[in-house]
């Protein structure tokens, strides 16, 4: 449990440097290529084979995600808000390559191990907490935590995200041993809705017809993934 705890840590982290330079709605658009690096782990680890209907649903996915890409990039912007959405893209990339790795490594324990879902999120939730540790509150805010104290800056907010992810962690766990791919899917294109109506009024998101285009192309080729 060590390795996917590690990764999970590192993926958590360079989800919040994307949504800090990304609007969330482009954010989330993106980050449904994990679909893709899921896929490709499962068949390099799992040794599974995909469909035909599936390799083509990745297709959609990838050619949706770079029309996001593109509408996101507008060039009457300046080049250092622009350098800053490209970080944020390769931030959202490296994350989708280790949820990726890490859901098929974590999916290849729980499905050959005797004990429990719950076991299992325990002994993921007590490793992670050495890479957070020491990588996260020593070596980048050591310094902070030592003038300011651990719990300087929290408010409503930070506990509200740490509810989220300690409740979607338990959820997403569900999902890979007991939920079907299709209502999975369906989940998935419900919060890209979500996300982009409320970017819209909370964040003044422009959505632009590429970005519509490529939203769609990303909602419809993760239903397409999941069909049987």
């Amino acid at each position: 449990m060590i390795i996917p705890a590690g990764l999970y840590t590192i993926q958590n982290n360079l989800q919040y440097i994307a949504v800090k330079l990304l609007d969330p709605a482009t954010f989330q658009v993106t980050y449904q290529l994990k679909i893709l690096t899921t896929a490709l782990f499962s068949v390099l680890i799992l040794g599974r084979r995909l469909t035909p209907k599936k390799w083509v649903s990745l297709l959609l996915l990838t050619l949706g995600v770079i029309l996001v890409k593109t509408s996101s990039q507008k060039s009457q912007e300046s080049p250092e808000f622009n350098a800053q959405r490209t970080l944020g893209f390769l931030a959202v990339l490296s994350a989708c390559v280790l949820s990726g790795l890490a859901g098929v490594y974590f999916e290849k324990i729980l499905k050959g191990s005797q004990s429990s879902l719950w076991v299992r999120n325990t002994q993921l939730s007590f490793f992670s907490l050495f890479p957070a540790f020491f990588l996260g509150v020593l070596w980048m805010d050591g310094e902070s935590v030592r003038t300011h104290g651990f719990w300087y800056q929290y408010n409503v907010w930070t506990f509200g995200a740490i509810g989220c992810q300690a409740f979607g962690g338990m959820i997403v766990a569900v999902v890979v041993k007991y939920a079907d791919n299709i209502l999975k899917g369906f989940a998935t294109s419900i919060s890209i809705v979500l996300s982009s109506v409320i970017s819209i009024f909370l964040f003044d998101f422009q959505m632009t017809p590429t970005f519509v285009i490529g939203a769609t192309l990303v909602i419809y080729s993760s239903y397409l993934y999941g069909l049987d």
